[in-house]
């Protein structure tokens, strides 16, 4: 009889499960907070455990709004890190700040160049998490994506690189990170000749199912309004598809050309 009652105590004990809410990301050096209301019984709080990479939290979390201290596991900035907050049937906590844990970019580059092979190399310091570097090449007055390679996101130098497709004459590029605040940071511009690629022609001046380049290269059409209707990189483009009307043609290092559409 004693048995069967320890048992029910223990029963009685355990909490009711509704499920976990799991926080993922990078350590940024800042601490969660979670807003805990009541259990759906009225009696005690919501949340009760806390875990930070599967370590059960030592944090007060019977409270209203307790945080969870993220400097007590020895992380080191940009480590992986996930929180899982357990919690009862009936209520649901609130991640305050979840962003915390979301990669910033920080990156600082030590060194950048262009081979003249065309292998664009950059190394970067001080990253806090992983995110992609956008390399960009100067273009028609504007910067286009040319590519993008995957950053580390741990503090260190890191190398990367990074086959560039020259236009004739001069070229800039630059890599960027955009990151949870939507806000760009660049790297300075590296610029780089190769002799070796010629310029660019085309031809008919008055197409009707094709253009016709010297060469492959990058490319742009754009109607009378402004909205481009082709894009692409190859050695001819076909409009046959297009309406008869006027065109402007962006190639290799050269913008703005025209052309009317048989």
């Amino acid at each position: 009889m004693r048995t069967a009652l320890l048992s029910l105590a223990t029963l009685v004990c355990l909490p009711s499960w509704a499920g976990v809410i799991v926080v993922e990301g990078r350590y940024q050096g800042k601490n969660l907070f979670v807003q805990n209301p009541f259990s759906e019984a009225g009696v005690g709080f919501c949340v009760f455990e806390v875990t930070v990479n599967d370590q059960i939290a030592t944090d007060e979390i019977n409270s209203s709004a307790f945080e969870v201290d993220l400097g007590n596991y020895g992380l080191k900035l940009g480590d992986a890190i996930t929180v899982k907050i357990k919690h009862k049937d009936g209520c649901t906590p609130v991640v305050l700040n979840p962003e915390v844990l979301k990669p910033k970019s920080t990156f600082d580059i030590v060194q950048q160049s262009i081979s003249p092979e065309g292998l664009y190399t950059w190394t970067a310091t001080n990253e806090t998490g992983e995110l992609p570097y956008v390399v960009e090449q100067k273009r028609w007055n504007k910067w286009v994506k040319v590519g993008e390679v995957m950053g580390v996101g741990t503090p260190g130098e890191h190398k990367y690189e990074f086959k560039v497709t020259p236009h004739s004459g001069e070229n800039t590029f630059r890599v960027k990170q955009v990151d949870m605040t939507k806000r760009s940071r660049y790297s300075e511009a590296v610029k780089f000749t190769d002799p070796s690629v010629a310029l660019v022609t085309w031809s008919p001046p008055k197409p009707k199912e094709e253009i016709l380049f010297s060469a492959a290269t990058l490319y742009e059409i754009y109607d009378q309004y402004g909205n481009i209707v082709k894009r692409g990189y190859a050695n001819k483009i076909d409009i046959a598809s297009l309406k008869k009307d006027l065109y402007y043609l962006n190639y290799d290092n050269k913008m703005g050309e025209t052309f009317i559409k048989r």
